[in-house]
């Protein structure tokens, strides 16, 4: 830590001996005054340890034990200082409570500061924890504890957890201070927290005040706090941005009134003395602690910007694997689609062939059902006209056994007669074997052939019946030979119709029979090409999969993509917070220079030495009294110093004269700018 102090010569350095008689005849002005007077000492110590880094002193050689003896002592002395401190606070918080004789408030100065000292007191010989931040070091951890050891405590806890305003560890740690306090319970959760000290060894170092006896000291006068009655109200107050900084002030008002009869003037050069070196360290303390902040905020910027600019190259090489999968994406889809073009047109045309041939097919169909209806009737008309020439030859029956005479005659027209109906029979013959080629279709006509059969059998049965009678008919040959010429021309008439039929019936199954073969061919290509239809249509599934795998993959790196940007925008909120961080402590740290200027510089006035005000130099009376400016520390009248600001050493508007008041307002522009 960086301390200024001022070069001084060997002979001005007070000797330890004269520092310890001195206080030993102020330890006899009361116990309240000693953590002051410690202060002083420390001060005077850390002046000869300067003096003697510069050159002016020789240094003593140190050892390890030295070291850390010296260590220890510096901790004895730190814990003895934080629980001397907690007694004046107790002392003057009970002192002035009971002169008010009312509720106390959170803009009361005396329990700010006692709450400033118990902030303290707890982060004494606190353990840092890493975070991704930085180191941070937080009393809250502990107070979580007693919720766990004392379920009393819980309704504290939920209450702490439910305030929205609430954004950071330590701003959580003082709102339980002040809800353990208003409950008059303090002593007790501490007292809680102490007696189990193993848990509180996860959190604190072994020479910790919380973990010495100091703690059950500071503990014992808690529980005078339960005199007091407060009344504290959490919503409007910004916890979370207070300074804990321990203002000595009031102490040292109270120094100059007990001691102002015996000895007031060295008493109060030594105390302010005192009072401006503890402010020096401990701005000194907190300015080292900014800049390690700024510090560890700086690495953390850097490996952000490192981790944006390496997230912003995944994103470029991402969109560019996207676009070349678009681009594949499209060309499958154009060629799919080109695909499913060409084996539709190629399906509407073979569907239009397959239709037209099967209308063709359906008419030649019907033509031959039209064609054999035709023929059946035909048949009919030849049974009625065959049943016409039974009755016929049964008149001639009865004319043969008239024309007895006749038989010679009639023999050879009999001769004639086996003749053709031997050729009927080879007609016949010649029919079945055709039927017989004929398929399914030409059943009917064989049926009716072996009924023509049957019927020529009957014929013959009945020619030889003819035969035995005509020997009895010879007497009407003459008749029967002019009625048999005719019926011969009939016949011959009637059979060359039937030939004709008949080659017109055999010329149509083979016309037939040639459209089944080519029915059935075109039937064969036609499942060779709806096989090869099926295979491209599996290739087309196949396809597909893939492209629904493709889009799948594409949602899923689009889901990435979204995820990364959400990162990058997360980050970029933290770059944001992080610089508005920076500007704050920045200009914290300005304040906290100028503050330390204002303090070398300016010195506070007492009340003897002003007669008169500095700015408008007007006498001091009963009607005009004196104020001092909290920021140079001179005494004006009321006119010249009516305005008040919020400094850095206040935590609320103070009175401060028109020329620092002017002063503050352009170094306040000029930071806005």
């Amino acid at each position: 830590i960086k301390e200024d102090f001022e070069i001084i010569e060997r002979n001005q350095v007070p000797a330890r001996t004269e520092l310890k008689g001195e206080e030993k005849e102020k330890a006899e002005e009361g116990r309240w005054s000693a953590p002051i007077l410690s202060l002083a000492k420390k001060a005077s110590e850390n002046v000869l340890k300067s003096a003697s880094l510069v050159g002016f002193i020789p240094k003593p050689v140190s050892n390890d034990s030295t070291a850390k003896t010296s260590v220890r002592y510096h901790a004895m002395e730190e814990r003895a200082n934080l629980m001397n401190m907690m007694k004046l606070s107790i002392k003057i918080l009970i002192q002035s409570a009971l002169s008010l004789g009312r509720t106390l408030d959170s803009d009361f100065p005396p329990l700010q500061q006692f709450f400033v000292v118990l902030e303290h007191c707890l982060k004494h010989g606190l353990k840092a924890k890493k975070t991704f931040i930085g180191q941070n070091k937080s009393f809250f951890g502990p107070l979580e504890l007693v919720e766990k050891l004392c379920p009393e405590a819980s309704d504290i806890a939920t209450s702490v957890k439910n305030l929205p305003e609430l954004k950071t560890a330590v701003g959580r740690g003082r709102a339980w201070l002040y809800l353990a306090l208003m409950q008059k319970k303090l002593a007790d959760y501490l007292k809680v927290l102490l007696d189990h000290k193993h848990l509180l060894s996860e959190f604190y170092e072994p020479d910790a005040l919380m973990m010495e006896e100091e703690g059950a000291v500071i503990v014992g006068l808690l529980v005078g706090l339960n005199v007091i009655d407060a009344n504290l109200c959490l919503k409007g107050e910004d916890l979370d941005s207070q300074v804990g900084v321990i203002d000595f002030s009031m102490y040292l008002k109270e120094t100059q009134d007990s001691d102002g009869k015996q000895d007031g003037g060295i008493t109060a050069v030594l105390d302010q003395k005192h009072y401006v070196e503890e402010l020096n360290r401990h701005l000194s303390c907190t300015v080292a602690d900014l800049q390690n902040k700024i510090d560890c905020l700086e690495k953390t910027n850097s490996k952000l910007q490192e981790e944006l600019a390496a997230a912003t190259d995944r994103i470029g090489s991402l969109q560019e694997e996207q676009q070349q999968l678009k681009q594949q994406n499209e060309l499958i889809r154009e060629r799919s689609e080109k695909s499913v073009e060409v084996t539709k047109e190629d399906t509407k045309v073979e569907l239009d062939t397959y239709k037209q041939s099967r209308q063709g097919l359906d008419e030649m169909y019907s033509d031959v059902w039209k064609q054999l209806k035709e023929e059946k009737k035909i048949r009919l008309e030849l049974e009625k006209e065959l049943e016409l020439q039974i009755g016929m030859k049964t008149e001639m029956e009865i004319a043969m056994k008239l024309l007895e005479k006749d038989t010679h005659e009639k023999q050879d027209t009999l001769v004639a007669l086996r003749q053709q109906l031997e050729e009927v029979k080879a007609i016949n013959l010649q029919m079945f074997h055709k039927s017989q080629n004929a398929e399914c279709s030409l059943q009917q006509k064989t049926e009716a052939i072996s009924s023509f059969e049957g019927k020529t059998n009957e014929m013959m049965s009945s020619m030889k019946q003819m035969e035995e009678r005509l020997q009895h008919a010879e007497t009407a040959r003459q008749a029967a030979e002019e009625r048999c010429s005719r019926m011969k021309q009939e016949l011959a008439g009637r059979l060359n119709t039937c030939r004709q039929q008949m080659s017109q019936l055999d010329s149509k199954c083979s016309t037939l029979e040639k459209e089944l073969k080519s029915e059935k061919e075109q039937r064969q290509t036609l499942q060779r090409e709806l096989h090869q239809e099926k295979d491209a249509a599996t290739l087309l599934k196949t396809e597909l999969q893939q492209m629904e795998g493709l889009k799948k993959e594409l949602r899923k790196l689009q889901e990435e993509k979204q995820q990364l940007e959400k990162v990058c925008k997360e980050q970029e909120q933290a770059l944001q917070e992080m610089g508005l961080h920076l500007s704050q402590s920045k200009l914290k740290m300005e304040d906290i220079k100028e503050v330390n200027k204002a303090l070398k510089g300016h010195t506070w006035l007492k009340d003897d030495e002003a007669t008169h005000c500095k700015q408008c130099e007007k006498e001091f009376s009963i009607s005009r009294r004196k104020h001092h400016c909290r920021n140079c520390g001179d005494i004006f009248c009321n006119t010249c110093s009516s305005n008040e600001l919020a400094l850095p050493s206040y935590p609320k508007p103070v009175r401060v004269c028109d020329t620092c008041h002017t002063f503050l307002l352009q170094r306040c522009s000029s930071n806005s700018s």
